[in-house]
């Protein structure tokens, strides 16, 4: 039988089953981030260029509430893969739930569709990010080298769909309209789901099919009720207009936040985990905040930087004028292409690579400077900024990424506790979740007038936590009981 120390089949050193993980997730981003490019431009266009109208602070409070939600869902998602059906069928189901999201949006009209559309694509990309992390971990041997090289090279394959997904959707918004866009990135997720189906048996065999602490059948009954009284609850505060979405994205953090610390409590405090597991979870504590950190300046993609690229940027070329959710792309590019230089040079440095705490530190840093450079052009006005120096400040997003987010997923998978896997890998996920709400939280405080002052404190906020995790670094390793 294939187990998770022996997958299907193995190529230049890892399993078989990387290539079509990064090939569903590539798909999956596609439609992710073609659909996310263009939703601000969406709710805060007028209703005559074809949007709904709502006013900027609200369009970026969902934009970053949204954004929270999928990774928030990555607990629920790895709560289904542990403790029902085991990450392999919780990832395919996420997927399907994924695709019948992207078509509300596509064919529902005005805010119902929306809402109906981004709560499925919301649970469903959160359950996808967290299983497919957890079978590709799998895969690998605990201690081998190869691990974070295979990351690397998965995340690189999902940045092609990242680089497509906006250039598509936005060329389709321009040409026929938002919704054209829509069912683009539906299209892609179907497309996504036949592949992985077509080689799921050949590439992944029985990795993740079981579920790692399963729930007993007298106790489903309960956990159901608990789901449709959460479901109801949300509803009425909808419809009694408790959720303004002025202040969605804040509502949204604080949730992440007690989530954050319930899964942290009942890991830590669970009888199944060893006394050496325990400690490598308090290790993972100030690399969860590290991570909230960075997050909360990258998702700002979505945020600030769409309100930016719509306004303040010049986006000429030739005398033609492309579209601002094109902007979106620039980072995928510069991924694809150091993707692969990252992979190489953690291979080759081995065992004498960085420590991920100071992977993390390097990532925190370089994402505060990036912030930073935007204050040469702080203040001006309409078309003032160049689109060359956007793509520096993004070359200096894609450096911070490339230390931190892969890493970020291998970690989760290294110090997670048997019991906990996937669980342990939503709690990375949950760090993103509340720097995406941070995002849009944040966005809030955006103004052109105070531009200066926002990225000022911002990105020096950055800095300052890489400089926390440097100073913490011997700790954070001891605590890790030998993972580095």
């Amino acid at each position: 039988m294939t187990s998770a120390m022996n997958p299907p089949q193995q190529r230049r050193g890892h399993p078989l089953g990387l290539w079509n993980l990064a090939g569903v997730e590539m798909w999956e981003r596609f439609s992710f981030y073609g659909m996310q490019s263009i939703l601000a431009f969406y709710l805060y266009y007028s209703v005559t260029k074809g949007g709904l109208g709502l006013s900027e602070a609200a369009a970026v409070q969902i934009v970053g509430a949204y954004g929270g939600l999928v990774y928030l869902s990555a607990v629920f998602g790895a709560w289904v893969a542990d403790r029902l059906l085991g990450s392999e069928r919780t990832l395919f189901y996420g997927a399907v739930l994924i695709m019948f999201g992207h078509i509300a949006l596509a064919v529902v009209p005005g805010l119902l569709g929306v809402g109906i559309g981004l709560i499925c694509v919301a649970l469903g990309s959160g359950t996808l990010k967290a299983t497919t992390s957890s079978v590709l971990g799998e895969m690998y041997a605990p201690g081998d080298d190869k691990r974070d090289a295979g990351f690397s090279i998965y995340y690189m394959g999902v940045n092609l769909g990242a680089l497509i997904g906006p250039l598509l959707t936005g060329w389709l918004w321009g040409w026929k309209g938002f919704h054209w866009g829509f069912g683009a990135a539906a299209v892609g997720m179907a497309i996504g789901l036949i592949q992985y189906t077509l080689l799921r048996r050949s590439t992944i065999g029985d990795v993740g099919k079981a579920p790692t602490n399963p729930l007993p059948a007298e106790k489903r009954r309960t956990y159901l009720l608990i789901v449709i009284g959460a479901v109801v609850l949300i509803a009425l505060l909808a419809v009694f207009g408790l959720l303004p979405v002025e202040y969605l994205s804040n509502i949204v953090t604080v949730l992440i936040a007690i989530a954050a610390v319930a899964l942290f409590a009942i890991i830590l405090t669970s009888k199944r985990i060893t006394s050496d597991e325990r400690s490598r979870v308090i290790s993972f504590i100030p690399m969860f905040l590290a991570s909230a950190t960075f997050w909360s300046l990258f998702q700002q993609q979505f945020t600030v930087m769409a309100l930016y690229s719509d306004k303040r940027l010049d986006r000429r070329i030739l005398g033609w004028e492309i579209s601002p959710s094109w902007v979106q792309s620039i980072n995928p590019i510069f991924i694809i292409i150091f993707a692969g230089v990252f992979a190489a040079m953690w291979t080759a440095l081995g065992p004498r690579q960085p420590s991920t705490p100071l992977k993390f530190a390097a990532g925190t840093f370089l994402m505060g400077a990036a912030f930073l450079l935007f204050i040469p052009y702080a203040g001006g006005g309409p078309n003032s900024t160049p689109l060359l120096w956007i793509v520096l400040i993004l070359f200096f997003f894609t450096m911070a990424e490339l230390f931190l987010s892969p890493v970020g997923q291998s970690l989760s998978t290294k110090l997670a506790p048997q019991a906990f896997h996937t669980q342990m890998i939503a709690l990375y996920f949950l760090s993103i979740a509340l720097g995406s709400s941070m995002a849009g939280a944040l966005a809030g405080l955006y103004t052109e007038k105070n531009e200066t002052p926002y990225f000022l404190w911002i990105g020096g906020a950055s800095i300052a936590m890489s400089l926390v995790m440097v100073l913490l670094n011997k700790w954070i390793v001891k605590m890790m009981r030998g993972l580095r």
